[in-house]
């Protein structure tokens, strides 16, 4: 369900990043040298404060000191794939940073300029966010154009994936995703421990798992928030297909030694693979947005008008076209169209009842959420099985594992090949 949505139905409240303490004086100092490039203090400090904001941890001393092995290790690896798409001459452009930053907003159910505005907020400097999706968006880019071919599977490659889905039929699969943290040196093991177990502390507080997976995971995943889609066991490395395989939905494991690193999980779903029938709406909301929160027992005279102009829209509007004419007239944000909607996933169940029972192309009475009323029309309903695989969800599941071989191959060489010189801090 698409986060507009999300947002509306269960009302949720964002609570604002807190204010940034004031910095302490301190002298930019080099930390690092790749290949003749240099990582500073402050490019340590700026991205380990990022996280910090972002998993709700405080920004203290103590909590930045145990963030900054990791975070200086990661701006190393950083430095070389930059490098590398440099020299290849990957273009990256500000409006593909732009794109990916309200993408992340998307998925983490942030207003557009949320997430920047939060950042201000706090202290750290937008930069430091616009330079990590940079390196994400050239490195995914680079690793294409070397795939070549390999990035356009043919025909028969698609058919015989789709063949070994359908004689999976009827066998688990599971909606999964990922963080990956790499382990090149053994003598790191410790240490890149002790960081993914305070990850997974992190996330099983609350801390989004997009967020987590876009700032620190060295997975090709890392820009779609982790997301591996849904994948079979066969296509998990074995020890975390037996972790996956006994997880309820919803779950974080411990993080779990695979070659070459640390891998954290969540499981966001199972099925049954060929076997996921499921009701797909089309829908549209107008939503008449409050001035100030609700007081259930005291509503002021703005939000008693908002709820007789609900009422008169729930009473009156005819058809999906009317809907959306209503929409632009009520000041608020939020898209007349949140998108295919699957109603077995809304919550809580009492809404999914009521657009359970809504007949196609008739309001809803207006919901009342603290910050607006909304009222809700169907204008399709469709059985789908969503368990089915398509030729372009094959196409897409194949070039991924080849990319994520590939990328995790590159990274290995450029270490190996690199001139590091890690400074005492």
């Amino acid at each position: 369900m698409r986060p507009l949505l999300r947002a509306l139905l269960l009302s949720t409240l964002l609570a604002a990043a807190p204010a940034a303490p004031p910095a302490l004086a301190q002298t930019t100092r080099i930390v690092a040298v790749v290949n003749g490039d240099i990582v500073t203090s402050a490019d340590v400090d700026g991205r380990r404060r990022l996280f910090a904001i972002n998993a709700g941890l405080p920004v203290s001393p103590q909590v930045l000191d145990r963030l900054t092995p990791q975070v200086t290790r990661l701006l190393v690896d950083e430095r070389l794939r930059m490098q590398e798409v440099q020299r290849r001459r990957v273009a990256v452009t500000d409006v593909d940073v732009a794109s990916a930053v309200a993408d992340l907003e998307r998925r983490n159910n942030l207003a557009e300029g949320q997430l920047v505005a939060q950042l201000r907020r706090a202290g750290v400097e937008p930069r430091v966010l616009y330079d990590q999706i940079r390196v994400q968006i050239g490195w995914a880019r680079l690793i294409r154009a070397l795939l070549g071919p390999q990035a356009r599977p043919g025909e028969a490659e698609i058919n015989d994936y789709i063949a070994a889905q359908k004689a999976r039929t009827g066998q688990p699969e599971f909606l999964v995703s990922e963080i990956f943290i790499p382990v090149d040196d053994p003598s790191e093991a410790p240490q890149v421990q002790r960081f993914v177990d305070d990850v997974v502390g992190q996330l099983r507080a609350g801390v989004p798992f997009p967020l987590a997976a876009t700032q620190f995971s060295q997975s090709q995943t890392a820009l779609a928030g982790g997301d591996l889609g849904w994948v079979g066991p066969e296509a998990l490395d074995p020890a975390v297909a037996s972790v996956v395989n006994q997880m309820p939905p919803g779950a974080i494991a411990n993080p779990i030694r695979v070659p070459g690193g640390y891998q954290i999980v969540a499981l966001r779903q199972r099925r049954l693979v060929g076997r996921d029938e499921v009701t797909i709406l089309s829908m549209r909301q107008v939503f008449f947005p409050f001035t100030a929160a609700l007081n259930p027992d005291a509503p002021d005279a703005q939000q008693l008008q908002q709820l007789q102009r609900a009422q008169a829209l729930a009473g009156s509007v005819r058809g999906c076209e009317g809907m959306e004419a209503a929409s632009r007239s009520t000041g608020s944000d939020r898209p007349a169209d949140p998108g295919e909607v699957r109603l077995e996933q809304l919550n809580p169940p009492p809404l999914r009842q009521m657009i359970a029972g809504l007949a196609i192309g008739r309001a809803s009475e207006p919901i009342i959420a603290p910050d607006g009323i909304a009222v809700i029309m169907v204008c399709s309903r469709e059985r789908r099985n969503e368990g089915e695989v398509t030729p372009d969800m094959a196409r897409s599941a194949i070039v991924r594992d080849r990319a994520e071989l590939l990328a995790r191959q590159l990274q290995r060489d450029l270490r190996r090949r690199a001139q590091i010189e890690m400074r005492n801090t």
